[in-house]
């Protein structure tokens, strides 16, 4: 079925009224959500679903989105669900977004007008090279644009619209899923799996048109506690042994094998990501990457390591690293679930791409939510240079976003 002629797509006018509404988390707030204004993006979502008739849409006291296409065949489809996070991250400012349609863009270093120094140069953006002739959508130079990830809550909610307008679509039960908080780690902590009732999920947050991601990092938190000698500045000769100092002295030791700065495609890392400390007492937040689970323990004991050979410098002070939990690989869970990952890898190609299944150098909700029982792979949203003032997407990779997710429900129809 091609959707060519018959699809009204609305998902750039919903892209660009989304974006106004600064949605960005806080990494340092105890709530939940992070940021209690994340919710008015949530709130329109659940006023947008029940005016195209998605009778029981709601939002939460945690701040999710729940919503239901209910099925339209005689088939027992299993359930599916599509997922996308409103939260922009805390990198860049989301506030007072002004986007901006480049229409049919010619292969031109795009200049941000509110501030000059930001280009989007054809040369640090190859993907760009796919988009001539399209219409690229990029902020104004001063924020981050937000296409992660309300390009994927665009695309799920003109799917959904399209759904309800095409009863020639058939398709099972299909759940819609919205979080908030996914960009600073805790996007699914309060999802409720029973209440989604779904069989398989389907993040919509990735890069590239066809990109299918079936692997994600794996991930651990760490914690390097300083305890060092304090003494007065005037009388500390032979005395005081500053817990700053022995800090800076680790992070400057760490391997430059291991950071992220020197790693790339299926190489793990550690990064240090925040210091605070006194003379007395400092510590040293990290966050350790890695597709092999078993290579994460490795790399705590390079902190370790570094750390003993930092010390024996500083004999009266001492250490201690904690490491926590983050995510792991889905992987480990879509092998067990291979046609999972085998019809949305049919859909792109439906939609005249080339599907191409990638690893993803960092984490989704998709891959807490696999291990909580809901398979989740992570389809492309059209998202690209994330977090940053330099952000972009293009009408049409989001239009193949949508048609991808309703040839999905097709498949899952189809083969029931």
């Amino acid at each position: 079925m091609s959707f060519n002629s018959s699809l009204n797509f609305t998902v750039t006018e919903r892209f660009l009224r989304y974006v106004t509404i600064d949605t960005q988390s806080d990494p340092d707030s105890v709530s939940f959500p992070s940021t209690e204004k994340q919710k008015n993006l949530s709130r329109l979502l659940v006023d947008e679903l029940q005016a195209i008739g998605v009778t029981d849409a709601h939002l939460d006291e945690f701040g999710y989105v729940y919503a239901t296409i209910p099925s339209n065949t005689d088939k027992q489809v299993p359930v599916i669900c599509f997922c996308s996070h409103v939260d922009t991250a805390p990198d860049s400012s989301g506030a007072n977004v002004k986007p901006i349609v480049h229409q049919n863009y010619q292969g031109q270093d795009i200049v941000l007008p509110d501030d000059n120094t930001q280009v989007i140069k054809l040369a640090e953006h190859p993907d760009l090279k796919n988009q001539i002739g399209h219409d690229v959508i990029t902020a104004s130079g001063l924020t981050l644009l937000g296409a992660d990830n309300k390009a994927g809550v665009a695309e799920i909610m003109d799917a959904c619209y399209q759904l309800i307008n095409h009863p020639e679509i058939k398709h099972g039960d299909i759940r819609i899923l919205f979080t908030p908080d996914e960009e600073v780690g805790r996007g699914v902590d309060h999802v409720d799996i029973a209440k989604l009732g779904a069989y398989a999920g389907y993040t919509i947050d990735g890069e590239s048109a066809g990109n299918m991601e079936n692997e994600t990092f794996s991930a651990d938190g760490a914690k390097l506690n300083i305890q060092g000698v304090s003494a007065h500045p005037g009388f500390a000769k032979g005395k005081m042994e500053s817990a700053i100092k022995i800090a800076g002295e680790i992070i400057a030791a760490l391997p430059d094998s291991l950071s992220p700065e020197h790693t790339e495609e299926m190489q793990g890392f550690v990064h240090p990501v925040g210091i605070a400390g006194h003379v007395e007492t400092a510590s040293i937040d990290f966050i350790i990457r890695d597709f092999e689970e078993d290579n994460l323990k490795a790399h705590a004991d390079v902190i370790r390591k570094t750390a003993n050979e930092v010390l024996k410098r500083y004999p009266n002070s001492t250490y201690t690293l904690t490491t926590s939990l983050q995510y792991r690989n889905m992987k480990n869970v879509l092998e067990q679930h291979p046609g999972i990952v085998e019809n949305a890898m049919e859909a792109i190609n439906r939609t005249g791409l080339t599907a191409k299944l990638c690893s993803i150098r960092g984490g989704t909700d998709g891959s807490r939510l696999s291990f909580m029982g809901l398979p989740c792979p992570n389809i492309f949203a059209g998202e690209h240079a994330f977090h940053s003032k330099q952000e972009w997407v293009s009408v049409q990779d989001m239009q193949k976003a949508v048609e991808t997710i309703l040839h999905l429900c097709m498949i899952w129809e189809e083969k029931a």
